[in-house]
């Protein structure tokens, strides 16, 4: 499986995020992007967009994510969604609680085309998540966005970041999404980088205890659930479905959680940067090309670095000789920001691989 598995994202990538703008009227204390009032110049034009979607659709078939800063800061998103839409492309967007999420953007984004916005609910109180967020009427602001997508046929993934101002409130959190008509949750393991502190990354326990609930949860829910920067709720869910017995495993879903590799840095995954700058992650910086003179296609495939991400074997310290490595890998970002290495073991994970166990 694994020989098999080592190839299945070397051809092209599955998810893409563009990040459109690092301009936002946010204050995220978490913002990977240390987000700025102002476009920055350099920004990839109107036209080097257009002929980035054009790029972009010769990668197959992939999600491909609008991001920032805030892409509504960007007057020409409209057009770039509507010919990314006019390529095939599946297209969503992540713009911010600000003013300009209004019902009139959201109207214009499902004209274009836009298929489904991800917006972020850190907390089930708005003072802790406008406190999060830095501006205060995010929440309510969040709420408005999300009844206006919905009214206008687009579908809306709630982002949550979990650190160690929320990570007790899973629960909760839980219970606010689940009166809300979501088609995901996208549940972010905060990784220590731009504006966010090493202080509030959870320790290994402690992300195993959230872990614990999401996995509860998920039967509970009307809604999926699945992780960002914590592929190892794949390790830790594979190890409670094979703990149960046989008759009551959830064989609808068991299979691709115990076959399928995570998609990850690098690993059917790429990020491309407001000027043009394509990374494995936005959390890694690792510079690999930049689409105003390079394939994006070629640099994924084969820059050195991206290649090594796809080849979990390659890894140092006990992610390199885990069984769950293909199915897991690790956070890549987040094993760079706190060791200095992204090919150093996951900081945050509690399992002790067997290949180790065994050797002591």
């Amino acid at each position: 499986m694994e020989a098999a598995a080592a190839h299945l994202y070397d051809d092209a990538p599955r998810v893409i995020i563009w990040e459109m703008t690092r301009a936002c009227a946010l204050a995220c204390r978490h913002c990977r992007a240390e987000a700025i009032p102002h476009r920055n110049p350099e920004e990839l034009s109107t036209t080097e967009a257009f002929a980035l979607v054009d790029s972009i659709a010769s990668c197959g078939n992939p999600i491909v994510v609008f991001t920032g800063g805030d892409p509504l800061m960007r007057d020409d998103i409209y057009k770039i969604i509507e010919h990314a839409t006019e390529r095939g492309l599946r297209i969503a967007v992540s713009p911010s609680a600000t003013g300009r999420l209004r019902d009139s953007s959201l109207l214009e984004l499902a004209r274009a085309g836009c298929e489904r916005i991800s917006l972020s609910l850190d907390a089930a109180e708005a003072e802790v998540h406008d406190a999060f967020r830095g501006v205060k009427g995010s929440f309510e602001r969040t709420l408005a966005g999300y009844r206006s997508a919905r009214e206008h046929g687009i579908s809306v993934q709630i982002n949550t970041t979990i650190a160690r101002f929320n990570h007790l409130d899973v629960d909760r959190i839980a219970e606010m999404l689940a009166e809300l008509d979501i088609a995901l949750w996208s549940v972010f393991f905060l990784v220590p980088t731009g504006r966010a502190e090493r202080s509030e990354v959870l320790d290994a326990a402690e992300t195993e205890e959230v872990f614990r609930k999401l996995y509860r949860l998920e039967s509970r829910l009307p809604f999926g659930i699945k992780t960002t920067e914590a592929p190892h709720y794949r390790r830790y869910r594979a190890q409670r479905i094979a703990s149960m017995p046989p008759r009551e495993r959830p064989t609808t879903i068991e299979p691709p959680w115990q076959r399928v590799p995570a998609v990850g840095d690098g690993k059917g995954f790429v990020f491309i940067s407001h000027i043009g700058e394509i990374s494995p992650s936005g959390f890694l910086p690792y510079v690999c090309g930049n689409v105003r003179d390079a394939d994006l296609l070629d640099v994924y495939r084969n820059h050195p670095v991206m290649q090594r991400l796809r080849r979990p074997e390659t890894f140092d310290g006990k992610c390199g000789v885990c069984e769950f490595r293909e199915l897991c890998g690790g956070s890549r970002s987040r094993a760079y920001t706190m060791t200095g290495d992204a090919f150093a073991a996951e900081p945050t994970c509690v399992h002790k691989p067997i290949a180790i166990a065994e050797a002591v």
